[in-house]
């Protein structure tokens, strides 16, 4: 295989990026700190939610949400959350290791997320209503779910409504920056992600008690919810300050089971540096999907292009095979691969092609025919705001080396 000239995502450690790492270094703190606690309150602000909590994964700010949702309510295991097939599979393990369980409906042929006529579908015909915890829409590819719809339903049924925005840094829907409209949403700022820290989630919310509850569960159920304690600095006022001859400490005393997922200030320090940037970030990427857009329009009999929006921020340049029956999926992203386009299949329908769900394929097979074809069908390429304009023709160059190959019938249609 060649290097590779076109990558699915890319992070560039410049001199503003060397110099937060420096400063961490020299500040002698690298555990959850100052750093920390500017990228809460300003991510916060960038997405419009009064909190913000980090965390050390999108998967463990999404476990944060939901356990904090459980224990609100003191909800045991067993209940539903309606949720996508066609994601990461982040989305349905967080889901299962609070102890629920995932019930998938269908996705948007184009835009790959579930549609609010699944979900009323759904719930209408549903033995058990009542016994559904959440409604959680992922904004897959950027793309955002209707949430002015999805919303309307989880009214109607009494049922919360949350976000998984892991994959749409900056994407607006109605006015409203995703991850601001439900309960609460959730973050990954993984490598490849328009906003990168490497290894770092956050969750976001309204709320004040899913913040609080989520701030004492990311630090093993920590008894003491003060602002030192939830925070991890200084001295806590509460220390052996109770009247009992026992000795006390609220930093090691807890009232919950939880987990260690803090986050280092590294991270943040990163993301801060992103944060800076994000206009741009989310500019360059649409201004890639309008030009791939424009090259490969030649190809739309063949390739389902990504629907464009100026609301939203791309986390990739997703296409899907319409004629399988002339080049499958397996074929196209070899032979791209081997010009040095690196490419990723979009996931896969999670209850009938991902084997950690396997004992559900029986149940969902043939119910779910969008998300088991995209599962099949579709795939992506990179977008990222460090492409070059000749980055991007060569990669229209290279599809048309490619279909080219393909039956003249099929070209000359291609053409008109």
């Amino acid at each position: 295989m060649p290097p590779l000239r076109v990558r699915v995502g890319d992070f560039q450690l410049g001199p503003k990026e060397k110099k937060a790492i420096n400063e961490i270094l020299d500040s002698g703190r690298l555990s959850e700190g100052a750093r920390v606690r500017e990228f809460e309150r300003r991510w916060a602000a960038y997405v419009g939610t009064a909190h913000c909590t980090t965390a050390s994964s999108g998967t463990a700010a999404l476990i944060l949400g939901l356990a904090a949702l459980k224990h609100r309510h003191g909800w045991g295991n067993g209940r539903k959350v309606l949720t996508t097939p066609l994601t990461f599979i982040a989305t349905s393990s967080a889901i299962s290791v609070v102890g629920w369980e995932p019930v998938y409906v269908d996705v948007d042929p184009h835009t790959f997320v579930i549609t609010p006529d699944s979900i009323a579908a759904h719930l209408s015909e549903a033995s058990d209503p009542e016994n559904y915890a959440l409604i959680l829409p992922v904004h897959l590819m950027g793309y955002p779910a209707d949430m002015s719809a999805i919303l309307e339903i989880g009214r109607r049924y009494g049922i919360a409504v949350a976000e998984d925005s892991a994959q749409a840094h900056g994407t607006r829907y109605d006015g409203h920056v995703t991850a601001s409209m439900g309960l609460f949403g959730a973050f990954s700022f993984y490598i490849a992600h328009n906003i990168q820290a490497g290894e770092m989630g956050a969750l976001t919310s309204n709320d004040a008690e899913i913040d609080r509850l989520a701030r004492k569960l990311k630090a093993q159920g920590r008894e003491c919810d003060c602002p030192i304690c939830l925070r991890h600095e200084g001295r806590c006022p509460r220390l052996n300050a109770n009247d009992s001859d026992e000795d006390y400490d609220p930093r090691f005393t807890h009232e919950m089971i939880g987990y260690n997922f803090k986050t280092m200030e590294f991270q943040a320090g990163l993301g801060l540096t992103q944060l800076d940037r994000a206009a741009w970030i989310i500019s360059q990427r649409q201004k890639h999907v309008r030009l791939l857009n424009e090259y490969l329009a030649p190809y739309a009999d063949i390739l389902q292009l990504p629907p464009y929006s100026d609301d939203v921020s791309y986390l990739a340049y997703p296409l899907v095979i319409r004629r399988p029956d002339l080049i499958s999926r397996k074929e196209l992203r070899h032979r791209l691969e081997e010009r040095g386009i690196e490419t990723r299949p979009l996931f896969g329908c999670i209850p009938t092609q991902q084997p950690a769900y396997g004992h559900l394929k029986a149940q969902y097979e043939g119910r779910l025919p969008h998300a088991e074809y995209l599962g099949r069908h579709a795939f992506y390429l990179g977008c990222h705001q460090y492409l070059r304009e000749e980055d991007l023709a060569y990669v229209a160059e290279t599809f048309g080396e490619i279909l080219a190959g393909l039956p003249k019938s099929v070209a000359a249609k291609e053409r008109v």
